[in-house]
């Protein structure tokens, strides 16, 4: 792994070597680290520039100077990482150490690196947004505040919506591309992937789930990461804004859990914007708990 300016942080453009010395970190806390396990595993299977043209680039901090041995144990030992896919936020793991946060902005100020945001643990997430106006005159600014929750016991809703679930195939491809962007542009954000592409990646292992309705009308879709350590993560969870209230969304939710849970998952995750109460109080209801906050950062200047 290349050298940095500071002793703490490494960075690469090798997604094998980074895995290498990454994996046992991220495998350690799955939960927290879901994106950056997410994201490292969909650039595993579809290449590299699956989410932009430009190559990814990652980074791992180790204690001591981290200069040889496998990051497991001693004075090697990995205690952060992120994965950065231009043109998107940095992906940063939670960091206990403000000082490291710091450092990584320093480092990636240093190389002329200019992610336009970063996404992290809340936490985290603030600590090196602060470090960053500091080092580079940037003006932050809150994107998007999520909820991490994690599967307690799945609970269906008493009375489920008439219909049944099925995966998606090939043929329900160009609608899950145009319900793909939909969710997006509900939200205000730009997805990480091509439409066209997400629904071919998530169409490969079977990674979204519609809800239809009895005439075989398809009226919710649920996506869900491919098992990585364990964990498993719901995303998206859309429901056309004609056919909202009813109750697809949590028995598109509940199916896609199940299953996941039929695959020996240990945890199933999901993300929800804080400030939707409607989405925090249905996930809630059918047996997700919150874990942790998590912020993204907007840079600007």
């Amino acid at each position: 792994m290349a050298s940095s300016p500071s002793p703490g942080w490494q960075l690469t453009s090798d997604l094998d070597e980074f895995h290498s010395r990454a994996a046992a970190f991220l495998h350690s806390a799955p939960a927290l680290h879901t994106a950056l396990l997410s994201v490292t595993d969909m650039l595993r299977t579809r290449g590299l520039h699956v989410y932009g043209e430009e190559d990814p680039l990652f980074g791992i901090r180790t204690d001591g100077d981290g200069a040889h041995g496998d990051g497991a144990h001693g004075d090697g030992a990995v205690s952060g990482a992120f994965v950065w896919t231009p043109p998107h936020f940095l992906a940063l793991s939670p960091l206990t150490d403000d000082g490291a946060a710091d450092e990584l902005a320093g480092v990636l100020a240093d190389a002329g690196l200019e992610p336009p945001g970063v996404g992290a643990e809340s936490a985290t997430a603030a600590t090196f947004a602060t470090a960053w106006q500091r080092r580079t005159n940037a003006t932050a600014t809150v994107s998007f505040p999520q909820r991490l929750y994690r599967l307690g016991t799945l609970t269906p809703p008493e009375h489920s919506p008439a219909g049944g679930a099925r995966v998606a195939t090939v043929a329900d491809r160009a609608l899950l591309a145009r319900w793909h962007g939909e969710f997006h542009e509900a939200i205000g954000e730009k997805g990480a992937m091509d439409a066209g592409e997400w629904a071919d990646a998530r169409i490969a292992y079977g990674g979204a789930t519609l809800w239809e309705a009895p005439d075989g009308t398809p009226v919710a879709m649920a996506g869900n990461t491919r098992q990585v350590a364990g964990q498993v993560r719901i995303a998206p969870v859309y429901t056309p804004t004609g056919l909202r209230g009813r109750g697809y969304a949590g028995a598109v939710t509940v199916a896609v859990s199940r299953a996941a849970l039929a695959t020996s998952a240990d945890e199933v995750l999901l993300f929800t914007d804080v400030d939707n109460l409607t989405s925090n109080e249905l996930y809630q209801r059918i047996g997700f708990r919150p874990v942790r906050d998590f912020t993204q950062y907007r840079f600007s200047r």
